[in-house]
């Protein structure tokens, strides 16, 4: 199979793309079809150190050309003859989570329109709106519908129309990035974890999501190109919030993410980017995965 023609993104960096400029409109670049996929990094070989902290200039990466792989049909059976994908199973999650405190509609909305149990392995499929966080290989896990309404709605605060651009850091199996493709009119979603990546691209082509654009590469980097993003959030937690994704938010925008507090705890982490400087606010102790550098 001949290897596609690669297509430069280009992306313009004014804050009025990242507050939400419609493809189509003046001024506005084509965007690009989904998914879109990095060139693969390359991580530079370095013994591991003991404790487990990374080594000395983790995360430094050198570009080699992208490898041309086939894309593979969806080969996760969904669970059928169980109710899962009836509209009656996914109201009842959402009165739940109303019951917990999530009052935004839109995220509601959002909350009822995505079927989280196609994001799941068939065996589980009857735990998918069940209140928990689920496996997905790798050591990883699918968070809590209650978590990814809380901080979808943090995200969204104080915010009455869809979103602009927004990056999520850590893909995982694609279910975040269906919720935010409700709420926003771009999403650039990274994973470091190429048999997520994949997982993620067979889970979300179901649904057939243009304004979802799928990366594999270091997150802790964020994704450069496509800021400024109006919003960042984050499904991995480290000592504290990278400088580059900061670097990488508007003026005005917001990043949600779990973060180790001075007391050596997880929280949940909201910092506003204005005009005179970042605003930070520490909320609700998390347990989220650790945040890593580079690839795998």
């Amino acid at each position: 199979m001949k290897k596609p023609p690669v297509v430069p993104l280009v992306i313009p960096r004014s804050a009025a793309v990242a507050n939400g400029t419609a493809p189509g409109q003046v001024g506005a670049k084509p965007r690009p079809s989904f998914p879109v996929q990095l060139p693969q990094p390359v991580v530079l070989a370095q013994k591991p150190r003991a404790g487990g902290s990374p080594p000395p200039g983790a995360g430094r990466t050198q570009t080699a050309a992208p490898v041309a792989r086939p894309l593979r049909t969806n080969t996760s059976p969904v669970a059928t003859g169980l109710g899962m994908d009836s509209q009656a199973v996914r109201a009842s999650m959402v009165r739940k989570l109303e019951a917990q405190g999530i009052s935004s509609p839109q995220v509601l909305a959002a909350m009822r329109a995505v079927e989280r149990h196609r994001f799941v392995d068939s065996a589980l499929a009857n735990q998918g709106y069940e209140d928990t966080s689920l496996p997905i290989g790798l050591g990883q896990t699918i968070s809590k519908p209650s978590v990814v309404a809380r901080m979808t709605e943090l995200l969204c605060q104080g915010r009455p129309e869809k979103l602009g651009r927004v990056l999520e850091i850590g893909t995982g199996c694609g279910y975040q990035a269906a919720v935010l493709s409700h709420l926003s009119r771009e999403v650039y979603s990274i994973e470091r974890l190429r048999g997520l990546h994949e997982r993620a691209r067979e889970n979300l082509r179901w649904f057939r999501l243009a304004n979802v654009h799928l990366l594999f590469g270091d997150g802790m980097l964020g994704y450069a190109k496509g800021a400024p993003y109006a919003a960042i959030i984050a499904a991995a937690g480290g000592n504290d919030i990278p400088q580059a994704w900061l670097d990488q938010l508007a003026v005005g925008g917001r990043l949600v993410a779990p973060a180790e507090t001075d007391a050596g705890r997880q929280n949940l982490v909201v910092i506003d980017k204005t005009s005179t400087g970042l605003v930070r606010t520490v909320l609700e102790a998390v347990l989220f995965v650790p945040l890593k550098s580079g690839v795998g």
